[in-house]
């Protein structure tokens, strides 16, 4: 039995202040941290719990944006009336993430970091070479089995991919990380594995993320998560995509595109060479078409994950298909009804 400390946070400096110690986890939810702990991988040697910290859960939408605090729970969010309206895509990359019971546990800032399930990673038993895990003592899923593993922003250090979708939808909505020592775009919070696969966001011993703003746009507002998994329910994406658009006056010209991908990169992963191919032009079957096979340009496939890079065009075409057949019906005739 892991024999560890714990301690009830009474304010975010005081929380700030244990965490920046040695074999110190903070406490909130506890889905993440608990599953971690089963499997061996986190052993800490004292737990912080920060749940019944103030002003941390609150939801708020105005017109400029939405603000969530990292407290809040994922169940909270997904069914948050203004969130939907604000960005359908957070809701629902919510409500696809996990089953209710984890839904109704996990925190918003907890969802942020959870680590990776990849299963060289969660084992060190069976397999003591991660350098997620340990660093510099290599990568066991490479020439292993890599079905769900990563296509994008690997190394030769690191394939293992980053599987949350609530972390997708921000990515494509330039949403803002706010923590108590600064604000961070989601964009450059999440880090590739390079040659440090074990850092995996931008945040420093002690610092804690208090909330995330999303700003407002018609794209936003227009938006979508499509998630295609083995199985329909409580299982972790193959390939998803967060899309968002805005047509010009004529119903058919892209006056903004927004399109985020997971479960195949080893952070949330903006394509942006898919928007740059469709911004500013009118959207035609043949355009959507060889725009979603830029958001596999420079893929890497490690055998057993081959399938991903024919996957994901698909995913992202069929997702900007539902979204701008919904917006412009006159486009169904030629791009056809999402199936």
């Amino acid at each position: 039995m892991l024999d560890f400390s714990y301690s009830r946070a009474g304010s975010l400096a005081e929380a700030g202040t244990l965490a920046a110690g040695e074999g110190v986890r903070i406490l909130a939810g506890g889905t993440t941290l608990l599953d971690l702990a089963k499997c061996g991988v986190e052993m800490p040697e004292t737990v912080i719990d920060i749940l019944s910290l103030e002003g941390l859960d609150g939801i708020s939408v105005e017109a400029t944006g939405a603000r969530i605090g990292a407290l809040a729970k994922m169940s909270a969010v997904a069914d948050h009336a203004g969130i939907s309206a604000h960005c359908p895509a957070i809701s629902q990359s919510l409500t696809l993430a996990a089953s209710a019971q984890l839904r109704n546990m996990a925190t918003i800032g907890g969802n942020l970091l959870q680590r990776t399930r990849c299963p060289y990673f969660r084992d060190p038993v069976s397999f003591p070479n991660c350098n997620k895990r340990n660093p510099g003592s290599g990568c066991a899923a490479i020439g292993g089995v890599t079905r769900n593993h990563a296509v994008l922003g690997t190394s030769e250090q690191c394939i293992a991919t980053y599987h949350g979708d609530l972390a997708v939808a921000l990515t494509a909505f330039d949403a803002v990380v706010e923590t108590d020592r600064r604000t961070i775009p989601i964009d450059a919070f999440f880090l590739l594995p390079q040659d440090r696969p074990d850092r995996e966001t931008v945040l420093e011993r002690g610092e804690m993320i208090t909330g995330i703003s999303i700003p407002a746009s018609a794209a936003a507002k227009n938006s979508l998560y499509l998630k295609v998994r083995d199985r329909q329910s409580y299982e972790f994406a193959a390939a998803s995509a967060a899309v968002g658009l805005e047509f010009e006056a004529d119903g058919r010209t892209l006056k903004d595109v927004r399109v985020a991908v997971g479960g195949v990169a080893t952070k949330p992963w903006r394509a942006k060479g898919v928007e740059e191919a469709l911004l500013g032009k009118p959207l035609t079957t043949a355009a959507l078409a060889e725009a979603a096979r830029l958001s596999v340009d420079g893929a890497m496939s490690h055998g057993g994950n081959h399938y991903k890079i024919d996957l994901l065009p698909r995913v992202v075409a069929r997702a900007i298909e539902t979204v701008a057949v919904t917006l412009a019906p006159q486009l169904a005739a030629e791009l056809g009804e999402p199936a």
